[in-house]
C-alpha cells in the first residue's frame, strides 16, 4: 500500500510542521515542533530525508549514532541563516535550536516489522483478524505532557527512544501517525473497549486538560472503531482533500485537537 498525507493546520495560514516518508519498505513521520526553537518545518524534513530507510534504527545507539553524523550539517547552515536576522534570533536558536519528533517503522521479514520513536508521533498496527490494536506510544494521558524531541543541538536521551516488533497477519496494516491524529486514534480505540482500558481513560479524565474534554465528547459517540474510525482514516490517504475534509469535520465534532496531521500507511 504504502501512501502518505500530511496537511498544515486548517485555516491557520502558517507553513506545515510535519514531514513524512513513504515507501513499501518503510515509513516515517517527523513533527516539527513550532514552540520550539526555528526552522521546526525544515528539521522535520533533514530528519525524514537523511533517515536510512533500508535498514531499521534497532537501538538508542543507532539512532544516537545516526543523529551524530547529521546534526552538525544542520545546525551550521542554520547558525548562519539566524546571523542574518537580528540578535534575538541568533540567541533563540543558540538557546532552543530546532526539534521535532520521529517515528518510524521498516517492513524486516514478510510478517515482521520493526518501529523506533523518540516524541510523541506514534506507529501503529492494526489486525482485522484479532481486532487489536498494538502501538508504540506510552499510555493515552502522557499525550498531555510534553513530549522529549530530537534536537538539532542537544544530545539524545536514552528515556525518550522507543522501539520494538510489530508480528503481522494476513489482514494486518501498518501505519504511522503526528500526536494529535495518534491521540484520536487511540482515543477511540480505548474507548471501543472501555472495560479494558479503564484505568487509562480514567487516568486522562483525571487530567484536566484538551485532551481530556475531548474524550468527554467521544464517550458520548457512538461507533465501530474498525468500520467508523480507521477504515474512513485508511481510506482518506488516497486524496489530500479527503484526508482534509476527514481532518475538518473531527475537529467540527471535538474529536481532535488543531493541529497539523500526518499519516503514512506501510
Amino acid at each position: 500500500m504504502s501512501k502518505s498525507v500530511s496537511i498544515a493546520k486548517p485555516n491557520d495560514h502558517t507553513p506545515n510542521e510535519d514531514a513524512v516518508f513513504s515507501s513499501p519498505q518503510c515509513i516515517a513521520v517527523s513533527d516539527g515542533a513550532g514552540g520550539c526553537g526555528l526552522y521546526a518545518n525544515e528539521w522535520s524534513r533533514y530528519l525524514i530525508e537523511h533517515l536510512p530507510k533500508d535498514a531499521p534504527l534497532s537501538s538508542f545507539t543507532e539512532l544516537d549514532e545516526w543523529m551524530d553524523g547529521i546534526w552538525e550539517a544542520f545546525y551550521n547552515e542554520h547558525e548562519e541563516r539566524a546571523k542574518e536576522g537580528d540578535g534575538i534570533l541568533l540567541n533563540k536558536f543558540y538557546n532552543e535550536g530546532s526539534c521535532a519528533t520521529i517515528a518510524a517503522a521498516w517492513t524486516t521479514e514478510p510478517c515482521q516489522c520493526q518501529w523506533m520513536t523518540y516524541g510523541d508521533s506514534v506507529v501503529f498496527h492494526y489486525s482485522s483478524q484479532t481486532g487489536l490494536l498494538e502501538h508504540s506510544f506510552t499510555r493515552l494521558a502522557d499525550f498531555s505532557n510534553p513530549p522529549r524531541l530530537v534536537s538539532c543541538k542537544d544530545p539524545l536521551e536514552e528515556e525518550g527512544f522507543r522501539s520494538g516488533i510489530f508480528h503481522l497477519d494476513d489482514t494486518s496494516v501498518v501505519f504511522a501517525a503526528s500526536d494529535a491524529l495518534s491521540h484520536y486514534v487511540l482515543m477511540m480505540y480505548e474507548l471501543s473497549k472501555s472495560a479494558e482500558f479503564e484505568s487509562e481513560l480514567m487516568e486522562l479524565r483525571m487530567k484536566q486538560t484538551s485532551n481530556s474534554q475531548l474524550l468527554q465528547i467521544a464517550a458520548k459517540e457512538k461507533f465501530n472503531f474498525a468500520d467508523d474510525v480507521l477504515s474512513p482514516l485508511l481510506r482518506s490517504v488516497d486524496s489530500e482533500a479527503d484526508f482534509k475534509e476527514l481532518m475538518e469535520s473531527l475537529y467540527a465534532k471535538r474529536l481532535i485537537d488543531i493541529d497539523d496531521y500526518t499519516l503514512a500507511i506501510l
